[in-house]
């Protein structure tokens, strides 16, 4: 539980750092006005849903690290050929997302939104969407230290380029310090900026640092294995595909809001960014599960295995025990630090809100659940089967009951927020039921 506890921190702070950094453009960018704000929020909804599946691809560098360094933990050959890998998928990857972006308002006047605020999106995007591949690779970087149980140093870098994505993002959309004003156009060149920083400040690290030097990560990084390749897209594509079902569910949640009212819409938002922080402890826990769980697997320890998923989980939900005590107590003042609870014209969406958190305070302990112990299977190199799961329990069951809730028996927004509490209820029940099974079986697949 120490170690566990130990990994996980910086992990979580590094996850919170960068929800800063994209929380930072979109307030600056609302200085522009309410239109730039509607069309650089399109714009980083897409870019948002797109990125977390290529996320999802390159991280399985994870546990094939975490795997071989338990198998043989000097293995430098193994861990650089993993990274170079890595390295190789995001590029790859990039390749048709980049084509996709580049004509997002299309897809956006597919998917029914206004065509000028679409048009308008543009400005933003044709920025952005150069940010993508820097930001895979500092995630290569960034799985490799993790691997290495010093996540610290991403810490360190992520905590630097919060604060200079705020300077880039605060001179290039307003012009200031003697920089143009390029407004929209200037943040998405502050996210590619920051990007770039993070991903050049972990390769100084690695390049310098004593410790990691030895690996020369960037060695032979032409040499290209298919069968090497192959094995990180069949671990990889599945893992960016359960984040893909988790992150559009909760998208679709937003429509449906929209469709019942602003009033819910607003008190839908306001519930869900106080869920969505507290979701960084378990999502970081279910990183240091990868991690630990992935050392194991390659050291054919399933004892050890059982130990390193199971300290996770009971870590990560029980801190989400902890948030929903306070959701459920102490709602009002939750709400108090986005909207001002003494206006009576906010009357109507605090006491929304209080029951979107009530509810929430259910959503959380499955949110926190199913976080973990996803990690804890990718650990055991198990990623197809919970990407099954994930569908089943996010489509299958949450949106068409939260649909149903909704609109069929006129619940409203308290009926969306069933549906997930249900969705993902039924994800963190059937992954911690293949869990048990996996886990507990005396050969629990090890190769």
């Amino acid at each position: 539980m120490k170690s566990t506890a130990a990994l996980g921190w910086p992990l979580i702070l590094t996850n919170l750092a960068q929800t800063i950094l994209t929380a930072t453009d979109l307030a600056l960018i609302g200085r522009l006005g309410a239109g730039s704000l509607a069309a650089a929020a399109l714009a980083a909804s897409l870019y948002h849903a797109v990125m977390i599946f290529c996320l999802g691809l390159v991280s399985a560098v994870i546990p094939l690290i975490s795997s071989t360094l338990g198998a043989r933990p000097h293995a430098v050959r193994d861990v650089r050929s993993t990274v170079r890998h890595g390295f190789w998928s995001a590029a790859l990857i990039c390749i048709p997302v980049w084509l996709l972006l580049w004509n997002a308002d299309s897809v956006l006047i597919m998917m029914g939104q206004q065509p000028e605020a679409a048009r308008r999106s543009l400005e933003f995007m044709h920025t952005l969407q150069w940010a993508l591949l820097p930001f895979l690779c500092y995630i290569v970087l960034r799985s490799f230290f993790n691997a290495m149980e010093k996540p610290i140093w991403t810490l360190a870098v992520a905590g630097v380029a919060v604060g200079f994505n705020a300077l880039a993002a605060w001179c290039l959309i307003f012009g200031n310090l003697g920089f143009p004003a390029l407004g929209l156009a200037g943040a998405g060149l502050a996210s590619f900026c920051s990007s770039l920083l993070m991903f050049t400040g972990l390769a100084l690290v690695v390049s310098r640092h004593r410790r990691f030097r030895r690996y020369r990560l960037f060695g032979h990084l032409f040499d290209l294995d298919i069968h090497k390749l192959r094995r990180l897209w069949q671990l990889g594509l599945p893992i960016g595909a359960t984040f893909a079902f988790e992150t559009t569910i909760f998208y679709a949640a937003v429509v449906m809001m929209g469709l019942i009212g602003q009033t819910s819409l607003a008190a839908h938002a306001i519930a869900m960014q106080i869920a969505s922080i507290g979701f960084m402890v378990p999502l970081g826990f279910g990183q240091v599960a990868t991690i630990r769980v992935g050392r194991a697997y390659g050291a054919r320890d399933p004892d050890g295995v059982a130990r390193a998923g199971w300290s996770a989980y009971m870590l990560g939900v029980g801190f989400m025990v902890i948030t929903a005590s306070v959701m459920l107590l102490a709602p009002t003042r939750l709400i108090g630090l986005f909207i001002d609870i003494g206006d009576p014209a906010n009357a109507e969406v605090i006491v929304l809100g209080i029951g979107f958190l009530a509810l929430a305070a259910l959503f959380q302990l499955a949110d926190g659940a199913q976080a973990v112990c996803a990690g804890m299977l990718r650990g055991i190199h198990d990623t197809r089967v919970p990407m099954l799961l994930a569908a089943f329990g996010y489509w299958g069951i949450g949106l068409p009951l939260g649909a149903l809730l909704a609109f069929g028996l006129e619940m409203g927004g308290a009926g969306v927020w069933l549906g997930l509490a249900a969705g993902l209820g039924t994800v963190a029940l059937l992954m911690t039921r293949r869990w048990i099974r996996r886990a507990h079986h005396a050969a629990i697949a090890i190769p």
